[in-house]
């Protein structure tokens, strides 16, 4: 018992306690610490300081020299990387006018002067990365899930087969036609405009990649039945139907009555 109880009294294994403790604590913060929010990755100091040149020239006019934000402009702290690169790649920043929604336009930077302003940002707060060539890997994606998720959380703003749709007080959710698996990616990760964020909690990358597969497939696939009348639904079709049935029916009583002459 003696024994035993000098080894307890023991600096080295206390030492030794005291160290495995901290290992404990240090494996546990890593764990944790991996499945946080993607964090934005900062870009070189050369590029992160032409980005800081970049935003001074043109961004802090509307969002402040220090980017946090105005009367006119939100602040840009904390959104990431990811909303950099999708509403200035996208051409709706910098904003022409006011209005009830920023459109999609010709991009006014080139992909550099974007790479670097999202790096400029993602240096002020933590936020949403762009995403990585393999986030954007949809190669192996179920496409079949991804109409189903599409149609869950997309359709009901941008219409099932992605031609987009109007919202309250002039504001539109976009065409996604044109749409890029990276802007696509990106919205979805920073909820742009009247847009809900999807994070990986909601939406697993697997998740995100399936969309991007469905939403690939419906900007390529030739349509079955012909014309596609714009792929607006059944209303559209409706409405074309019955105004060429409405059309021949016309067509077919102005001959009876030549004829009955």
């Amino acid at each position: 018992m003696k024994f035993l109880a000098a080894r307890r009294r023991s600096p080295i294994v206390a030492s030794a306690l005291l160290i495995g403790a901290l290992a404990v604590v240090g494996l546990g913060y890593a764990a944790v610490g991996s499945v946080q929010p993607a964090q934005a990755a900062v870009g070189t100091e050369t590029q992160v300081e032409a980005g800081r040149q970049l935003y001074l020239e043109g961004c802090s006019s509307c969002h402040g020299l220090e980017a946090q934000g105005t009367g006119n402009a939100p602040t840009l702290i904390g959104v990431g990387a990811a909303a950099v690169s999708f509403q200035v790649g996208t051409g709706r920043m910098p904003l022409a006018a006011p209005g009830a929604q920023a459109p999609a336009n010709m991009p006014t930077y080139t992909d550099e002067e974007v790479a670097a302003l999202a790096a400029y940002i993602a240096t002020l707060a933590p936020g949403p990365a762009i995403p990585s060539a393999e986030q954007l890997d949809y190669a192996d994606a179920d496409i079949a899930l991804g109409g189903e998720l599409f149609r869950i959380n997309c359709a009901q703003c941008h219409q099932a087969a992605g031609q987009g749709g109007a919202l309250t007080q002039g504001k539109y959710a976009p065409n996604l036609m044109e749409s890029t698996p990276q802007h696509i990616y990106e919205a979805m990760l920073t909820g742009p405009q009247s847009m809900p964020v999807f994070s990986d909690a909601q939406l697993t990358v697997e998740d995100k990649q399936a969309i991007i597969a469905y939403v690939r497939t419906l900007q390529t696939e030739a349509s079955p039945g012909g014309l596609t009348l714009g792929k607006f639904g059944p209303v559209t079709e409706g409405v074309f139907l019955a105004t060429a049935a409405f059309g021949a029916l016309i067509a077919a009583a102005v001959w009876i009555g030549i004829k009955a002459r």
